[in-house]
């Protein structure tokens, strides 16, 4: 099966076609621009969900549901927000289908026209907000901590699957606060939830920092980000996190009495991640034979294949792996014992590693015989003969370890892939040639990080948080810059 991908290193972005087809996680629709997430793939955004929903839990928040369709004019009440999603915005105009009295087919009926327009939604501030100005009366009623599981549409007229789709799937949590400070906290406090599932669960360093005005949410005063980097050499924005100050409220006119017995507004947060995970984990991880997912993502952990050529033998094979994988259950491991005889051991080894699978177990009558198993780590693409007593605890330890290995090495690559440079030229010649993340100083303005854009396709991913202030000159123009931020191309 793996060598139906293709290299790495002779077209990256087939090699990711590939993967996500030929591993089973998604599929092309016949919408255009949309994907078919096929069970394997949801798998791993379940799995995603499931620690996420706990983390934000942990963190006092609760989820609710809020429409799909947003009318046109609550968009229209936050002037930068409307900026930054009307070319993206689909939009329902009727409500009815009818027959073609000519007999072809079915037409939008022209008597079923809405009164005002329904966006698709494309992000859900408004519709909430609009919500939030009958929940919120008092600071009795601060702060409100609501998440939401959804999907949304954001019409992309170039897509990629799971990195970037006209729908997608993600969370979207929307707060209020009865202070800035509690605000910023909080979006803040969402950013490291973000960081430590990456780092944590997924294996993926990521460098915590905020926007540049240019980059930052429609109608946010502060957006911060963890950005990921890729084997590719280009980064990933896997996370963001708004801090929105007063402007949806004052939109929506969503005021509260304060401890003083004022009337305020409410100060806001929104923050989300997205099935771009599910693009990232593999791009960060996975190799030229498939797959490599981090144990803690993997939807299956460990699978066992029995050699075998007679039923008598599976009979005594299928007795003993039936109590290993009681056992390994017992302990939270996910296992599947692959038994069906429609296909041989050697193709169910390549279809697994393919797969990602982190741990294979095979074993035959010789193997019970001598009480032992052969095991191959996915990581490392390496087998070894271990006993079976004892196995469930050795393969504890072995996917704990897999698992920092698998950060470790991502780590190492971002952390080679981060270069400084003082110059213009030298700055071209990085992105050119060896890509990653470009350490440099910068003016600060608008017009700089434009002109830099345009001429190079690199954009500032970043100002990272624990950056230290250090002056220079600005790696375009020469003026003075107060520190260095990190530019990338970008997913």
């Amino acid at each position: 099966m793996s060598k139906e991908l293709t290299n790495r290193s002779d077209d990256y972005s087939q090699w990711y076609n590939d993967l996500v087809i030929k591993g089973g996680l998604a599929d092309y629709s016949a919408v255009r621009g949309c994907m078919v997430i096929k069970p394997y793939g949801y798998a791993i955004w379940e799995k995603m969900q499931f620690v996420l929903d706990s983390m934000f839990k942990e963190t006092g928040h609760q989820n609710a549901y809020f429409p799909l369709f947003i009318p046109k004019s609550f968009l229209a009440r936050e002037a930068a927000h409307i900026e930054g999603f009307a070319k993206e915005c689909a939009v329902v105009t009727h409500y009815r289908l009818m027959n073609d009295p000519n007999g072809n087919g079915v037409i939008v009926d022209p008597d079923a026209k809405l009164e005002e327009e329904l966006i698709v939604r494309p992000t859900s501030e408004t519709i909430i907000w609009n919500a939030y100005k009958g929940w919120i009366k008092s600071y009795r009623d601060l702060p409100l901590l609501i998440n939401q599981w959804a999907n949304v549409v954001r019409w992309e007229m170039r897509t990629r699957l799971f990195l970037r789709t006209t729908e997608f799937l993600w969370q979207e949590g929307h707060t209020a606060h009865a202070t800035k400070d509690e605000a910023i906290a909080e979006a803040r406090t969402m950013l490291d939830v973000y960081a430590a599932f990456a780092e944590n669960w997924m294996a993926l360093p990521v460098i915590k920092g905020v926007k540049t005005a240019n980059e930052r949410f429609a109608g946010a005063e502060d957006t911060y980000c963890i950005e990921a980097l890729v084997q590719d050499g280009k980064a990933i924005q896997a996370g963001t996190s708004h801090f929105l100050g007063q402007n949806f409220a004052k939109a929506f006119d969503v005021t509260f009495t304060n401890k003083e017995n004022q009337l305020d507004y409410v100060w806001a947060t929104s923050w989300g991640v997205s099935t771009r995970l599910i693009g990232t984990l593999i791009m960060a991880h996975s190799d030229d034979h498939g797959l490599v997912l981090p144990p803690k993502m993997a939807p299956i952990q460990v699978v066992i294949v029995p050699i075998v050529k007679t039923a008598e033998q599976l009979t005594l094979i299928d007795e003993k792996v039936n109590v290993l994988r009681k056992e390994l259950i017992s302990k939270g491991i996910t296992v599947k014992y692959d038994n069906d005889d429609k296909q041989k051991p050697g193709w169910k080894f390549a279809e697994y590693e393919l797969k990602g699978i982190p741990i294979r177990l095979a074993i035959g009558p010789r193997d019970l015989e001598n009480g032992t198993v052969e095991l191959a780590r996915r990581d490392t693409l390496t087998k070894s003969t271990v006993p079976l007593q004892g196995l469930e605890d050795v393969i504890i330890g072995l996917l704990d370890e897999m698992q920092l290995n698998i950060y470790n090495k991502a780590l190492a690559f971002r952390d080679g892939m981060i270069t400084e440079v003082n110059s213009f030229d030298e700055f071209k010649k990085v992105l050119d040639e060896k890509g990653g993340f470009i350490s440099a100083h910068w003016d600060g303005t608008p017009e700089t990080e434009n002109i830099i854009k345009n001429e190079t396709k690199a954009t500032i991913r970043c100002i990272p948080l624990d950056n230290s202030l250090e002056a220079g000159n600005c790696v375009y123009t020469g003026n003075p810059s107060i520190q260095r931020v990190l530019f990338a191309r970008a997913y």
